[in-house]
């Protein structure tokens, strides 16, 4: 049997929550690989968290300035000369485009390292895959990913989301939610199929508990109408009715919900309140306008009308909450479209899962203080297209 079926096998059959003690076993038997480490990023993506079962501990590494923080940014592995003859890989762990972590194994030399890198990232992957199915039985991994203890309202929201990027040969999606560890309103929901790709962008109301609950409702509202092969303009009308029938025009939620044609380069939209839409093409940003139409839960039985919207390849497209453009400075300054034009501007090199995290840091710059009274939610979406054939 081969090294990589070994390992395969190892990790396939090992309990969800040994999946580290068996990637160890297999590595130090068939790659001679020593002080093997698993990280997930954090929620709030400054650092990666070590997986570790106490009394085992291990401090937190930088998602910005460290070797395995530039694995995580590149998804690319990195090579790390260690001074004594052996290399340190750094290895992203990812499933399709959803960035969860990096593996870090020593090995003894650089030309093993070199040689096994291609394999040894396949196994990573392979992880990976290993790791989300694992999180329904054991809460290992998400107790890793945070650094500090989430709000209620948090823990709601970020069960709720589909994950933080994913990745076509269509398109590539990244989002962000800030304060991480207490957000509460602002959502996001994705789902793709051979032909369509959905998107949602919520931006909440109220506070707390009570927030999160809402935006519950409206995402399994909308997630129930979608999975029944309904509309977007009938799925946003059915969430209307379940959002109105409970709050009685009470609490609303404001929703940007986009349907795109993955061969054609169309989508539907519905734009029902107040989150924006920039996109940058050809190296200019502009603002893109829908015609707006009510809240969902507003009044009783309101109708929903779609638009079209066109997208090219090489198009990026920027949807923030207001608690991204309508944050103020402490002179009262909005941040706006302009700057947030110079942000999306500043990180087009960037790419899409990279992008929400960079736009809110400027962010936070901009508004003085490291904590917002308000949520704020960055989604990007860089669309190249299907290709003839």
């Amino acid at each position: 049997m081969n090294r990589f079926v070994a390992a395969e096998r190892a990790l396939r059959t090992a309990a969800p929550h040994e999946l580290l003690d068996a990637i160890r076993a297999v590595l130090a038997d068939q790659y001679g690989g020593e002080d093997v480490e698993l990280f997930m990023a954090d929620y709030g993506l400054t650092v990666l968290q070590p997986v570790s079962v106490l009394p085992h501990t291990m401090e937190p590494v930088s998602v910005h300035n460290s070797p395995a923080g530039r694995a995580f940014g590149s998804q690319e592995p990195y090579r790390e000369d260690t001074g004594d003859g052996r290399a340190r890989l750094h290895l992203p762990v990812s499933v399709r485009g959803d960035r969860l972590g990096v593996l870090s194994v020593t090995l003894p030399g650089a030309d093993p390292a070199r040689e096994r890198e291609s394999e040894l990232a396949e196994i990573a992957s392979v992880l990976g895959h290993e790791v989300m199915v694992a999180e329904r039985d054991t809460d290992l991994y998400l107790q890793a990913r945070r650094r500090d203890r989430l709000t209620l309202a948090a823990e709601m929201q970020w069960q709720l989301l589909p994950g933080r990027s994913s990745s076509r040969p269509e398109y590539e999606l990244g989002a962000q939610l800030e304060p991480a560890y207490a957000i509460y309103g602002d959502n996001f929901d994705w789902s793709a199929t051979a032909d369509h790709l959905m998107l949602y962008v919520t931006n909440g109301m109220g506070e707390g508990v009570e927030a999160s609950l809402l935006t519950n409702l409206v995402i399994n509202a909308l997630r129930n109408a979608r999975r029944a092969g309904i509309s977007i303009a009938d799925q946003a009308a059915l969430a209307d009715q379940a959002v109105y029938a409970h709050y009685q025009g009470r609490c609303y939620l404001s929703v940007l919900m986009f349907d795109f044609d993955l061969a054609a380069g169309r989508a539907s939209v519905v734009d029902a309140g107040s989150p924006q839409l920039l996109r940058l093409r050809d190296g200019k940003v502009e603002r893109v306008s829908f015609e707006a139409q009510l809240p969902l839960g507003m009044f009783e039985e309101t109708d929903y009308v779609v638009q079209d919207f066109h997208v090219e390849p090489g198009d990026r497209l920027v949807c923030v909450s207001d608690g991204v453009h309508a944050v103020a400075s402490p002179k009262g300054e909005t941040y706006g479209d302009v700057a947030l034009a110079r942000a999306i501007h500043a990180t087009r090199l960037l790419p899409a899962a990279e992008v929400p995290r960079a736009i809110l840091r400027e962010l936070t710059g901009h508004r003085g203080e490291a904590v917002p009274d308000d949520d704020a939610l960055v989604v990007c979406l860089d669309w190249h297209g299907r290709r003839d054939g």
